[in-house]
C-alpha cells in the first residue's frame, strides 16, 4: 500500500507531492519552503528517499535542491535538464526504490520543455499513481511557449505524443497528479475539477480527443500572457537556488516607510482592497494578501526592487515573505504592522478613494468626465466583451503605460475586483483621481452599460 499527501500552493496555483509507503517516500516538484515538507514527512513518519523534478520550473523557485541536501535523498532531475549543480540525471524508462514494494518510474514527456519527464509510482510492478507535473493536466495540458518561441510549436505536438503516450501506457484507474493547472500561468486552460485519472482525461482531454492538427491550432490561439517574473524563475532554477530566508523583516517606521516611497522603492499594502480604499499611505499599492500575491506582484514589480510590506498583523507579513520567497523575492526589505496611522509621520493623513459598483458607474457616465479603465487580460476582453468606449490597458501592464490613461477620474474595473484593487491604488501613487469598481464583470450589463465585442469593433 502507498500513500498520496497533496502540498497545496494555492497562491501560485501549484501542487506538490509527498508519496510513498511505511519506511520511505518521494517528493515530487517541491516548494521552495521546504520546511513545509519536511514537516508533512514526520507527520507520516517516513523518510524522503527521493526528490524528483518533472521539469526546471519557469513559475516557481524550486527547494528541491535544499530538500535533498537536508534530507539527505537523492535528487533527481532529467538528464536532458542543463543545471549547475549534481544531481541524479534521469532518462526515460529509469527506476527508483522508494520502499519495500514500491518503485519510482521515469517517462520522458516533453512538450511543457523539452525535458520534461513524468514520473509513475509502482506498486508491486503495477501503476498506481502518475505524477505528471506540466505535461497531462485536469482536461488540459501544460503551455508549450515558456522555453523558446521558435519550439513552442514543436513542443505544442510534443505535448500531444505525451499526453498518448501516458494514456496508452497507464489504466484507465491510475490517478493523475499534475503540478500545474490550478490557477497556474503554465497551464493553457483553467484546469475544471481537483482530481482525475487517465481514464477520465481519456474522455474528456482535448490532447486525448483531438488529431494533432486540431489540437495544436486550438492550443496555440489559446494562449494567454506570460508574466513577467517567468523569465528570472528557470535561470534561478538551473543555477541552483539558495536556502530561504524565512526570518522576519526589520520593522520599519513612519520615517522610513516614507524614506523608501521617497527613494522609488515598492510599499505594498496587504490589506484586503476595502480597507485600503478607506486609509492607505500615500504612494503605497495594494496587493491583497488573500489574493494572488506572489503571481500580481512579481508579474508588476520592477525585478530586484526593495518591496516593504505593511498588514495588520505579523501572521500576515509572514504568510506573504513566504509566499513570495517561492517566486524569487527573498527578502522584504522591512515590514510594519498594526494602525496605518502610525505608518504616516506626525502631521500627514492616510490617503483614501473611493469603491463603486457598475450600477455606480452608469449614472457617472451619464453625468460625464468619466474615463472607464479596463485591467483585464486581452484574452478575458475578447471572450466576455467590454464597456463601450473603455480604454484598455492589463493590470501588468499599467505600471509603464500610466501615463496613456486619459484625463479625468479613472473607474477601474477587472472581472471581480481585486485586480482593479491594484489597477486604482498604482493610479492613486500617481496622483489620478480614481474609483475602485468592486464588481463582478457581469453586473455591468445588468447596470444598462452597453458592452462591444472586439468582432463589432472592425
Amino acid at each position: 500500500m502507498f500513500f498520496v499527501d497533496t502540498l497545496e500552493l494555492e497562491g501560485l496555483g501549484n501542487r506538490s507531492y509527498l508519496a510513498g509507503g511505511a519506511g520511505g517516500a518521494v517528493v515530487v516538484d517541491p516548494p521552495r519552503d521546504v520546511d513545509r515538507v519536511i514537516a508533512a514527512a514526520a507527520r507520516r513518519g517516513v523518510r524522503i528517499a527521493l526528490v524528483a523534478e518533472t521539469h526546471v520550473h519557469n513559475d516557481y523557485i524550486t527547494g528541491g535542491l535544499e530538500l535533498a541536501r537536508l534530507t539527505g535523498a537523492r535528487y533527481l532531475v532529467p538528464a536532458a535538464a542543463t543545471v549547475a549543480y549534481a544531481r541524479v540525471p534521469v532518462a526515460d524508462g529509469d527506476t527508483f526504490p522508494v520502499d519495500e514494494g514500491l518503485v519510482l518510474r521515469a517517462i520522458a514527456t516533453p512538450g511543457h520543455t523539452p525535458h520534461h519527464t513524468s514520473y509513475v509510482l509502482e506498486d508491486g510492478g503495477r501503476a498506481g499513481a502518475a505524477f505528471t507535473g506540466g505535461s497531462l493536466l485536469i482536461g488540459t495540458v501544460g503551455r508549450p511557449d515558456l522555453v523558446e518561441p521558435r519550439l513552442t510549436e514543436r513542443l505544442a505536438r510534443a505535448q500531444h505524443a505525451s499526453a498518448h503516450r501516458l494514456a496508452d501506457e497507464l489504466d484507465d484507474d491510475v490517478p493523475v497528479h499534475p503540478t500545474h493547472g490550478f490557477g497556474s500561468f503554465c497551464s493553457s486552460a483553467q484546469s475544471e475539477g481537483d482530481a482525475t485519472t487517465i481514464g477520465r482525461e481519456r474522455r474528456h482531454n482535448d490532447a486525448l480527443t483531438r488529431d494533432v492538427d486540431a489540437f495544436v491550432a486550438d492550443l496555440l490561439a489559446g494562449l494567454d500572457d506570460v508574466p513577467a517574473y517567468y523569465a528570472h524563475m528557470g535561470p534561478a532554477n538551473a543555477a541552483g537556488p539558495a536556502p530561504v530566508d524565512l526570518t522576519p523583516p526589520r520593522p520599519a517606521d513612519a520615517e522610513e516607510i516614507a524614506a523608501r516611497l521617497a527613494a522609488g522603492e515598492w510599499v505594498v499594502d496587504l490589506r484586503n482592497r476595502v480597507a485600503f480604499a478607506e486609509g492607505h499611505v500615500a504612494g503605497a499599492f495594494n496587493f491583497e494578501g488573500e489574493e494572488k500575491l506572489a503571481t500580481y506582484l512579481a508579474w508588476l514589480v520592477p525585478w530586484g526592487k526593495p518591496v516593504t510590506l505593511l498588514a495588520e498583523t505579523s501572521g500576515q507579513v509572514a504568510d506573504a515573505q513566504r509566499e513570495l520567497a517561492r517566486v524569487g523575492i527573498d527578502r522584504p526589505a522591512a515590514a510594519a504592522t498594526g494602525d496605518p496611522a502610525a505608518w504616516v509621520r506626525e502631521g500627514e493623513r492616510l490617503a483614501s478613494f473611493p469603491r463603486a459598483r457598475f450600477a455606480d458607474l452608469a449614472g457617472a457616465r451619464e453625468r460625464g468626465g468619466v474615463v472607464v479603465l479596463d485591467v483585464r487580460r486581452d484574452r478575458e476582453r475578447e471572450a466576455d466583451g467590454f464597456v463601450d468606449g473603455s480604454v484598455h490597458i492589463p493590470v501588468h501592464e499599467l505600471p509603464r503605460r500610466t501615463g496613456e490613461v486619459p484625463d479625468g477620474v479613472v473607474w477601474v474595473h477587472c472581472a471581480g475586483g481585486a485586480r482593479a484593487a491594484i489597477a486604482a491604488s498604482l493610479l492613486d501613487a500617481a496622483g489620478r483621481d480614481v474609483v475602485a469598481v468592486d464588481d463582478g464583470f457581469g453586473a455591468a450589463a445588468d447596470a444598462g452599460l452597453r458592452l462591444r465585442r472586439p468582432a463589432d469593433a472592425r
